[in-house]
């Protein structure tokens, strides 16, 4: 379909067969309406033409303007008039035959009855005889004694009125005589009669065409019409409607210019149809045509253009009244912003107050009048509008403001439909904004490196200690019979383990706070999972005395959540008790299931003082082993936070004297 509405030939094409099918239409019926007047050819019926109502109307018409112009006196004009004196009571018409189709053909014989003058185009000496002559004639016209003799079947002295004649036409004929007839052997070269004959012609070997082009031409003009109207503007390769440099000049330019070429064309067509008796059929013929063609293009270039601007909601906006309107108001737009944005918020709303009031007090001293109460109201809607607008703007600042409070820096405001304090405002807005993100960014760069830093020095790390870890192993398997080398060789092994811990906790904590963690959420028994850690850490809570009061809920506490990294974050934890934990005391674990939440609690007392805060123990290599005595590496919140935070899990601690509490909260 976009091939067919992009098509250029078929737009061309259309174009072409839009004029001939109008033409094809219009002759058709013009062809069905003479052919109701001639019962048989024209070209053999040349008798009924001449009793036509049009034939009629011009041969009577053209006999009273000539009387008319003996009554103005062109007679008296013997030198450069229309007559010449043929001797005392006689003139020659020598210009009667130019500017009218009928008159070329008639002969007349005009006596003033009052003057005894004769007017005539024949030339004779015996009019007596001329004028016995004319009423021997078969076809004429005569006025005699105020009685019309005529076997023009159109026209008598009861319907002179039906044919477009002025009321006083008899009147006009009184005080003369006319006698007339037509020259039917000369009458084949008029016109109008040649128009219509070639018409015939056109349609002479197959009468019935004309019905069948009227329907035919309308069908097609319909889905013509219609194929335009949908791919006007449309170009191939060019995506929405394409305007040309005809469709940029102002529209009102575009119709005068192409309306006084219009004008023009039917000018031409009028001076050559008041010369058509003077000119050949086939000039006629051709001038018509060339006009109709003319004409059409200008249409043509009106119409499309019209179309494509209203295609591209473009067509009010092209009248030059507009761009001088816009012009204008622009120009007052600018230059009030400019005077609004210098003042404060506080001067404007007085200044638009006292306006507000000065305005109403006017239209208040006349508010019995109607108009009055209208521009009244009407001041009254325009003040609401323009607060309720400043509000709407004031509204959208606010909700950026919101969105960055609660962490979405990808916030920007369109400080182009803003005016005065509010576009400050949005500047400083989008200022903020810009400035988070860009911090934001910074951040997460710096946090980058620091992983990527972590993770290669961890590398190069590791090569060298599994070599020392291999190589002590392999001491350790030989008989050493010295105690102090052995006693060497462990310390050797006991802190070679710990390094390989802390690094294999740097790596891991290293991972975790940056996301790069596949995870297998899937659901598991909590309380389950308890039990087994719990298990796990016997051992080592008998070392130092700690006992465990584990308080669980009648039923099975199911959560989502990674097995393998819940098991890592409760382990963390449990581990931290067993190190830090002061001997001989209890340990408090409570899972709790509510309707909304369900909460681990996890509670002990510290061997050591701790003088922290609890967002400081959080950090990476914070212990609250202040001698840092202990084998831990200060990551084990740490990793359990990042963990659990991967996982959407609340992980906080709170420590209050020496009772370190951790808590861990799902939401349902």
């Amino acid at each position: 379909m976009e091939k067919v509405r992009n098509s250029a030939f078929l737009k061309i094409l259309s174009y072409a067969l839009i004029p001939i099918l109008v033409a094809t239409f219009i002759l058709s019926i013009l062809y069905l309406n003479l052919k109701e007047n001639y019962e048989g050819d024209i070209g053999t019926q040349k008798e009924q033409y001449v009793q036509s109502e049009v034939f009629a109307d011009q041969y009577v018409s053209s006999i009273i303007y000539n009387i008319n112009r003996i009554k103005l006196g062109h007679v008296s004009i013997e030198d450069n008039g229309i007559y010449d004196k043929i001797d005392e009571n006689i003139y020659y018409d020598r210009a009667y035959n130019y500017y009218n189709d009928i008159e070329s053909f008639i002969k007349y014989i005009i006596v003033d009855n009052v003057s005894n003058v004769i007017y005539t185009n024949i030339q004779s000496n015996n009019f007596e005889e001329e004028i016995k002559h004319f009423t021997e004639k078969e076809f004429y016209w005569n006025y005699e004694n105020g009685t019309i003799q005529t076997n023009i079947t159109k026209v008598n002295q009861d319907n002179i009125k039906y044919m477009n004649l002025p009321i006083q036409g008899l009147e006009t004929l009184s005080g003369f005589n006319v006698y007339t007839y037509l020259d039917l052997n000369a009458f084949q070269y008029s016109s109008t009669y040649a128009i219509q004959l070639a018409l015939f012609g056109a349609f002479d070997r197959n009468p019935n065409l004309a019905e069948v082009l009227i329907p035919v031409s309308v069908v097609l003009l319909v889905i013509i019409i219609s194929y335009l109207l949908w791919a006007i503007g449309h170009s191939k390769g060019k995506g929405g409607i394409t305007l040309n440099s005809i469709d940029r000049i102002p529209y009102e330019i575009l119709v005068t210019i192409f309306g006084i070429i219009l004008f023009s064309i039917c000018v031409i067509i009028a001076e050559v149809m008041m010369m058509y008796a003077s000119i050949s059929v086939n000039l006629l013929l051709s001038t018509l045509f060339l006009s109709y063609i003319g004409a059409y293009i200008c249409l043509a270039i009106i119409v499309v253009s019209t179309i494509k601007r209203l295609k591209a909601k473009q067509f009010w906006r092209s009248f030059l009244v507009y761009k001088i309107y816009k012009k204008i108001k622009n120009a007052i737009t600018k230059r009030a912003n400019k005077v609004l944005d210098k003042s404060d918020s506080q001067k404007k709303i007085i200044i638009g107050y006292i306006a507000f009031i000065f305005a109403s007090s006017i239209l208040g001293f006349t508010f019995f009048t109607g108009i009055s109460c209208i521009l009244l109201i009407a001041l009254w809607i325009f003040v609401l509008y323009k607060l309720l607008e400043y509000n709407k703007k004031l509204n959208q600042i606010k909700s950026a403001l919101r969105e960055i409070y609660n962490g979405n820096n990808n916030v920007y405001l369109d400080t182009e439909t803003l005016r005065g304090t509010l576009k400050e405002l949005a500047t400083y807005v989008n200022d903020v904004s810009n400035g988070f993100s860009n911090a934001v960014q910074e951040s997460l760069k710096s946090e980058r490196l620091r992983t990527e830093l972590i993770t290669n020095v961890s590398h190069d790390i590791k090569t060298p200690l599994t070599s020392i870890i291999n190589y002590v192993d392999l001491i350790k398997r030989e008989d050493i019979q010295d105690e102090k080398i052995n006693e060497y060789v462990k310390v050797l092994d006991q802190k070679s383990q710990r390094l390989k811990k802390l690094i294999d906790d740097l790596v891991e904590a290293s991972k975790a706070s940056s996301g790069n963690v596949k995870l297998n959420i899937e659901e598991m028994n909590l309380d389950e999972l308890l039990k087994q850690v719990i298990g796990e850490f016997e051992d080592k809570f008998e070392e130092k005395n700690l006992s465990v009061d584990l308080n669980l809920p009648g039923e099975n506490v199911k959560i989502f959540a990674d097995n393998r990294y819940m098991y890592r974050i409760i382990e963390n934890l449990f581990s931290n008790i067993s190190k830090y934990s002061m001997e001989n005391t209890r340990v408090y674990i409570d899972l709790i299931n509510t309707r909304d939440a369900i909460k681990l609690e996890i509670k002990n007392v510290s061997k050591e003082r701790l003088n922290i805060s609890a967002d400081e123990l959080m950090q990476r290599f914070v212990r609250g082993d202040k001698s840092r005595y202990t084998e831990g590496s200060g990551l084990g919140l740490s990793i359990a936070e990042s963990l659990a935070g991967l996982q959407n899990i609340e992980f906080k601690i709170e420590i209050d004297g020496d009772l370190f509490k951790t808590i861990l909260q799902w939401d349902k």
